[in-house]
C-alpha cells in the first residue's frame, strides 16, 4: 500500500509552530515516498472551533508551501475532510461497536467503549516500542450525552476511512495512543505506523504555548516578514538533523534527505536568533525584483509608494545585507520614497557640534551640481573633488551627505542613494539639510 499521511488540526486558533512542524514532517514523508498528504480538519468541538481559525490554518499552510493532495478546497475520494460533516460515518462505526458488544450506554446518555484491558504496545518510529500495561482507567466515553463524538473515536474512524498508513504527530499524543490502538483492534483494523515527534520548547525549557514568542505562524512569521522557505528550512531542523554538513537547504534537498527514523526522540528548543539567521540568509539571496515583490506589502503598510519599479527594487536590494526581516525594510529605505523624511535628532546634534560641517556639506552640494553626468562614479568623483578643494578627506563629507539624503546615519553607500534618487532630489535634500545647521 502506498504511503498515506495526514495533518489533522483542530481549528481553535492560529496555526501554531508545533502544528506547522507536524504538517511539514508529514508533507516531507509523503513527498519523499511518493505518497499522499491529506489535510483533515478536526472541528467537532463546536464550542471552540471557528471558521476563522480553519481559514487561518489553511492560509498558514499555503504560505509555507505545504500543498495537500486531498482535503479542503481540493476534495478527494475520502471526504468530507471536515469532521463536522462526517457524523453519519461516525454513527455507522458506533453501530459496529454496538453490534460487537464493545460499547454501552450510561443513564445520562453517554456511550462508553469497553477497553480490552490487555497490554498494548505502540510500535513507534521515533520512540521505539512503548508498552502500556493493562489499564485500570474507567472505560472511555466515545459519544457524549448530546450526541457529539470525542476526539479519540473520530480520529481512529477517520484514520481507518482515509486509509492512513503512517501518523506523524506530537509526542504529547503518545500517552493516549494505546486507546486508539484498542479501538483499531475493536474495528478489526490494522493501526497505522506511528511516529511521535518531539515537542518544541521555549529557550528556558518550558513547553511552547500559543502565547509565546515565535509560536504563531501568521503573527510571528508571516506578519513579521519572514520568507516561507526560511521558515520551512528552520522548522525542519527542530527535531531532525539531516545527514549533511549544510544547514541552509532547499525544499528539494530536505525532501531527498528526510528520514523519519532520524527524527530526534528528545525535545527541540526553539531559537529565535537562529530563525532570524536563516531568514537573513534567504533574504540576501533574493534578486532585486524578487525582494521588492516580497517587500511590497510591508512598504505599502507604511504608506510608501513609487512610480519606477526598477529604482524601488534597487533601493530595497541595496540594504539586503542590513536586515533580517522584511518588516525592518521600511526603516532602512523610507527616504527613497518620500521627501518629508525626518532628521534623526541625535545624528543632527552630533553633526552640528562641529561648526565646519555646514561648509563641508555646502561645498559637496556645489560640486555635485556641476557633475557632467549622474552615476555612482560621478557622485564619488564630485565628492572627492570637493574634498580636495577644502583639503579634507572625502570621509569627512560622507556622514553629512548621508544625513542630508536620508535623515539618518545608516544605510547603503552615499553614492548609491544619490544615484537612485537622482540629481534634482539630491541637491534639494542637501539644501533642506543645510537649513538644519
Amino acid at each position: 500500500m502506498s504511503v498515506r499521511v495526514r495533518f489533522a488540526p483542530s481549528p481553535t486558533g492560529d496555526l501554531h509552530v508545533g502544528g506547522a512542524r507536524t504538517a511539514l514532517f508529514n508533507w516531507l514523508f509523503a513527498r519523499k515516498t511518493g505518497g499522499t498528504f491529506i489535510l483533515r480538519v478536526e472541528d467537532t468541538d463546536g464550542a471552540r472551533n471557528t471558521a476563522e481559525a480553519s481559514a487561518g490554518i489553511i492560509k498558514g499552510l499555503r504560505w509555507l508551501g505545504l500543498d495537500w493532495d486531498e482535503g479542503p478546497e481540493i476534495g478527494g475520494p475520502c471526504g468530507p475532510y471536515f469532521q463536522s460533516q462526517r457524523k453519519d460515518i461516525y454513527d455507522a462505526y458506533l453501530k459496529r461497536l454496538e453490534d460487537a458488544g464493545r460499547v454501552y450506554t450510561e443513564e445520562n446518555g453517554a456511550v462508553r467503549f469497553k477497553f480490552s484491558r490487555t497490554a498494548i504496545t505502540v510500535h513507534d518510529l521515533v520512540c521505539g516500542d512503548v508498552t502500556f500495561a493493562p489499564t485500570e482507567e474507567p472505560d472511555m466515553t466515545v459519544r457524549r450525552p448530546d450526541g457529539s463524538y470525542i476526539f479519540h473515536f473520530v480520529n481512529v474512524v477517520d484514520d481507518i476511512e482515509m486509509r492512513m498508513t503512517h501518523v506523524f504527530r506530537g509526542e504529547d499524543h503518545l500517552s493516549n495512543t494505546w486507546k486508539h490502538i484498542d479501538l483499531f483492534h475493536a474495528f478489526g483494523a490494522t493501526p497505522p505506523i506511528y511516529a511521535h515527534i518531539p515537542l518544541i520548547l521555549n529557550p528556558d525549557g518550558t513547553k511552547m504555548s500559543k502565547r509565546d514568542e515565535g509560536s504563531a505562524i501568521e503573527h510571528s512569521y508571516m506578519n513579521a516578514g519572514y520568507l516561507p522557505d526560511a521558515v520551512f528550512n528552520y522548522l525542519c531542523l527542530l527535531g531532525w538533523t539531516p545527514k549533511t554538513e549544510a544547514e541552509k537547504l532547499s525544499r528539494a534537498e530536505l525532501t531527498a534527505l528526510f528520514d523519519a527514523e532520524a527524527i530526534h526522540s528528545s525535545n527541540a528548543k526553539f531559537d529565535l536568533k537562529k530563525s532570524l539567521w536563516f531568514n537573513a540568509q534567504y533574504l540576501r539571496e533574493l534578486n532585486a525584483d524578487d525582494l521588492l515583490r516580497h517587500a511590497r506589502p510591508f512598504l505599502a503598510a507604511r504608506g510608501l509608494s513609487w512610480a519606477d519599479d526598477a529604482v524601488a527594487a534597487a533601493a530595497v536590494h541595496s540594504v539586503r545585507e542590513k536586515i533580517s526581516l522584511l518588516a525592518e525594510l521600511p526603516e532602512w529605505v523610507h527616504y527613497f520614497f518620500r521627501e518629508d523624511f525626518p532628521f534623526e535628532a541625535d545624528v543632527l546634534a552630533k553633526l552640528k557640534a562641529r561648526p565646519e560641517n555646514a561648509g563641508l556639506l555646502k561645498a559637496a552640494g556645489e560640486s555635485l551640481a556641476q557633475a557632467a553626468e549622474w552615476s555612482e562614479q560621478s557622485v564619488h568623483d564630485a565628492v572627492e573633488a570637493a574634498a580636495r578643494t577644502l583639503n579634507v578627506k572625502p570621509g569627512a563629507m560622507m556622514p553629512l551627505l548621508r544625513f542630508a539624503l536620508s535623515g539618518q546615519s545608516r544605510g547603503p553607500g552615499v553614492t548609491t542613494i544619490a544615484h537612485l534618487i537622482g540629481r534634482e532630489k539630491t541637491l534639494t535634500r542637501i539644501e533642506r539639510a543645510l537649513g538644519q545647521f
